[in-house]
């Protein structure tokens, strides 16, 4: 389109409208138009109605419409989800119950399954609840339930303090918004009226900064109780401190004590073995490789049995065959050279382990150092670094970190080459973030489709689509792309995180969450929410711009109908297919069918439990948590359907943490922390929204207490974490300086009634005579540093059928102790090559003739039916030459 037709339609829209326009001294406007005028008819609160002739009105969208579009698919997409979940459950108990039977688990850890009927479930979580997964899961997996039951309490209170009183006002406002906007801020006019959104601002969000502080108190507590038990604190990873940054004589000094102190025992040199892992991974692929063509030959010759056993040469022709140079090469029989390749690997990677001498820890290096116990690895993890880093922001030691969790290719890079791959990491992540700002906005303009067909001349096409395929397309597809897309964006920055300089998975886990956390804000909120905002306010600015605080103040909130359809889509679509988790159905049926032939292969997918990522889940229902409070006084409507919608996540994640999941990764309640941290991104944003509108509708008395209320939020925050940081960083050294058994005994013999007399509620609900029915549960709500302290949560943990509190510190054998710390490519042994065993005795053989070249080979617990197929024992892996007795570091 010619600048010139633009300016056409530029003057056709905007000089009508402000044809009768009066100054305030009563002057005729004049030339100049965009001066601040205000209209001299007006019908709701000094601003004149923009349209005179309601056909000149752009059409509304059908806010009602478009949650229905929302629901009545994602309603029957549940229903269906639901109903094939509780149809096939029993089929697939591998899939949806694993943890009740599976022997990889031990016995007490199981969850009960008192019936097989399709329905047993849910009598189970009755029974169970989420203090089950304390007892036998993980205090991670606790922990994320309890997360999610935090936020369902913010909405939930946030919903019963918001509705009853902002609801009602905001329907009376004067306005003329329609449907679900009718509820929502731009529709009052009236400025007297704003004083209700002020004060239950400072009610509402005075309660989030009560509950995040106490929730940090009640976290504190738990931790410090849960790794201070005796089971966890005679781990050798709880003594245990990594130094990124050692002092650089180190790596040379046998001596330990001389370079970490008195209380140090043993130190484990971090190495560069990049070589050797080349070479380890290479031995194990030919062994891999071996072993499949191994298991091929045994399967078809079992099938060429079936009807009489065949001879030799019929036998021998089944051997597997390839080519030695891809097409080109000759044939080769593959078991054979796979072996011999697979003997030589072995050998070369026993001559590369034997030049790696003391001569390969020069040069400064990352060093484990195990102390003498915990609290003397406590001590020295405080100890401020001898050694100036090039940066302060590089964390340079780590303690509790265990075996399994170390990423050792990051922990050889110097400080200078962290910091530059960190840094490379958050520049691709924020260049990741930028871009994905253009579906963002895109899918924020279809969630306003009506208003895009009424005032965009080229999408006037859409208006002769049914009404019912409108709402559709702003009701369901804008949140279900959403969530498509953003689930893809972890599995990216996960990836980032630990090729670029984390020295674990677990603090790779904890930057995935930080920047998944931005990314949520940014994208599904912010940039989804403005976007949404700025389509249906942009044409009526073109008709109106003396009208700007009141369209702002009109158009802001008509955002808030996405994150109601948002919701609805995620509480039932969404958290029925969680539970269903088709594609993991879709996943197990074909690597079975298909892809696992041999039995380690099979082995490994049977006893390998679906895992969870911190990092994933936890900024996507902080995300709700944010918009939730972010839209509270606002739009109140958005926080009830949050709840709804987080309730029943919490339901969906309650079963498969119960029957499904295996938490792989403990990032000690660190997650849980920096989530209630980051929740409170929702009262600032909530807070400022507020000043903005309330500052463009000219209410001074209100917008006055939302600023003292912004105030006092960062003076709140700044308090807060100087107070409770350095105790979820550490343990105290008071918690550790006494015998430990004594310490346990005195805890545990802490009662109810000790408590309740520190109590200052108690007392005074004693003198009202308020029962103790009443005045308990007030009490620990509001007094956690009571309720919540060390003392408290180790009677709590002792309370329950749990092994940490009283059980014995593990024991470790030397060559447990000699290995703990060094990189597998340095110990590890070559797999065993692990056969099926067959009717004609072909796995002897092949046993005998791996065995001849020193490749371990077994075909114990595996056998190949007549029909080619391989088993294994499921119900005894602990027999299994695969099974390895997990050690607790």
């Amino acid at each position: 389109m010619a600048p010139s037709s633009l300016l056409a339609q530029w003057h056709s829209v905007l000089l009508p409208q402000l044809g009768d326009f009066k100054s305030d001294g009563g002057d005729d406007v004049g030339a100049d138009p965009l001066l601040a005028w205000r209209p001299t008819s007006s019908t709701h609160d000094g601003c004149r109605v923009p349209y005179a002739d309601p056909a000149e009105q752009p059409k509304r969208p059908s806010s009602f419409a478009a949650l229905g579009a929302a629901f009545v698919p994602a309603f029957g997409s549940a229903l269906l989800f639901l109903s094939i979940f509780v149809l096939i459950r029993p089929w697939f108990r591998r899939l949806y119950a694993p943890r009740t039977y599976i022997d990889s688990i031990p016995k007490k850890d199981r969850t009960p399954a008192s019936s097989t009927a399709r329905l047993s479930w849910i009598k189970t979580l009755w029974n169970t609840g989420d203090k089950f997964l304390l007892e036998h899961s993980s205090l991670d997996a606790y922990l994320y339930m309890r997360f999610l039951r935090t936020i369902i309490t913010i909405c939930v209170v946030g919903t019963v303090i918001t509705w009853p009183i902002l609801m009602p006002i905001n329907a009376a406002g004067g306005g003329d918004a329609a449907e679900l906007d009718k509820v929502g801020f731009g529709n009052v006019h009236d400025r007297k009226r704003f004083y209700a959104h002020a004060v239950v601002a400072w009610v509402f969000y005075g309660f989030v900064m009560f509950l995040v502080a106490r929730e940090r108190i009640w976290l504190i507590g738990i931790r410090q109780a849960w790794y201070t038990s005796r089971a966890n604190a005679g781990r050798l990873s709880s003594r245990t401190v990594l130094y990124l940054d050692p002092p650089s004589d180190a790596p040379q000094n046998d001596n330990v004590q001389s370079s970490f102190g008195r209380e140090a025992e043993q130190q484990w040199v971090v190495v560069p073995t990049s070589k050797l892992d080349s070479a380890v991974s290479k031995r194990n692929s030919a062994l891999q490789k071996l072993e499949e063509a191994q298991v091929e030959w045994l399967s078809s010759a079992a099938k060429k049995s079936r009807k009489g056993r065949p001879d030799q040469d019929a036998i021998n022709s089944l051997r597997p065959r390839h080519r030695t140079h891809h097409l080109l090469g000759d044939q080769a029989d593959s078991i054979t050279a796979f072996r011999s390749r697979a003997a030589d690997l072995i050998q070369s990677v026993e001559t590369a382990r034997a030049s790696y001498s003391a001569d390969a820890k020069r040069g400064r290096s990352a060093i484990f150092v195990a102390y003498a116990n915990q609290a003397s690895a406590q001590r020295a993890y405080k100890e401020k670094s001898k050694t100036p880093l090039p940066v302060p922001t590089v964390q340079s030691k780590l303690i509790g970190v265990t075996p399994k969790e170390i990423l050792w290719a990051n922990l050889t890079l110097t400080h200078a080459a962290r910091l530059s791959a960190m840094s490379l990491a958050n520049a691709l992540t924020i260049a990741l973030i930028i871009v994905w700002s253009i579906p963002s906005s895109f899918i924020g303009s279809i969630s306003n489709i009506s208003y895009l067909k009424d005032n965009v001349e080229w999408l006037a096409w859409l208006d002769r689509l049914p009404q019912s395929v409108v709402g559709l397309l702003s009701g369901l597809v804008p949140p279900l792309v959403t969530s498509a897309l953003s689930s893809y964006v972890p599995i990216f920055m996960r990836y980032i995180a630990k090729k670029f300089g984390e020295p674990t998975t677990v603090s790779a886990e904890l930057q995935v969450q930080t920047w998944y956390y931005i990314f949520q804000i940014t994208q599904v909120f912010l940039v989804t929410a403005l976007s949404s905002s700025a389509m249906t306010f942009v044409p009526e600015l073109l008709r109106n711009p003396a009208d700007v605080p009141k369209l702002l103040a009109d158009n802001l909130p008509s955002s808030s109908n996405f994150y109601v359809t948002y919701f609805v889509l995620q509480g039932l679509a969404f958290a029925a297919k969680n539970i269903l988790n088709y594609s993991d159905l879709f996943q197990y049926i074909f690597y079975q069918k298909f892809i696992n032939k041999t039995p380690r292969a099979k082995y490994d997918q049977y006893v390998s439990l679906k895992g969870i990522s911190w990092g994933k889940v936890y900024p996507k229902f902080t995300n709700f948590a944010i918009i939730a409070l972010a839209y509270s006084c606002i739009s109140p409507l958005v926080i009830g359907f949050a709840a709804l919608g987080l309730g029943l996540f919490y339901m969906s994640y309650l079963h498969n943490l119960t029957f499904v999941i295996q938490a792989k990764l403990e990032t000690k309640g660190k997650c849980y922390t920096r989530a209630l941290q980051q929740i409170l991104a929702g009262v600032y944003i909530g807070e400022l929204c507020l000043i903005g509108l309330l500052g463009l509708r000219k209410a001074k008395g209100p917008l006055i207490m939302l600023v003292a209320l912004f105030l006092g939020t960062i003076a709140y925050n700044i308090l807060i974490n100087r107070y409770l940081n350095p105790l979820e960083d550490h343990l105290p050294e008071d918690l550790l300086r006494y015998d430990a058994a004594e310490e346990q005994e005195s805890l545990l013999a802490a009662e109810e009634g000790d408590l309740d007399e520190q109590s200052r509620v108690q007392r005074l609900g004693r003198e009202l005579r308020i029962p103790s029915r009443v005045r308990s549960p007030v009490a620990r709500f509001l007094e956690p540093h009571i309720y919540a302290s060390h003392k408290a949560m180790t009677a709590f943990l002792g309370s329950l059928d749990l092994d940490v509190v009283d059980a014995d510190p593990p024991t470790y054998t030397q060559e447990n102790l000699r290995t703990a710390y060094l990189n597998p490519s340095l110990t590890s042994k070559p797999p065993k090559v692990w056969l099926p065993r067959d009717r004609l005795g072909l796995s002897k053989e092949e046993i005998r003739e791996n065995e001849s070249v020193d490749i371990a080979t077994v075909d114990d617990g595996a056998w190949v039916t007549d029909r080619g197929d391989v088993r294994f024992k499921e119900d005894d892996l602990r027999s299994l030459p695969t099974w390895k007795d997990p050690v607790p570091y």
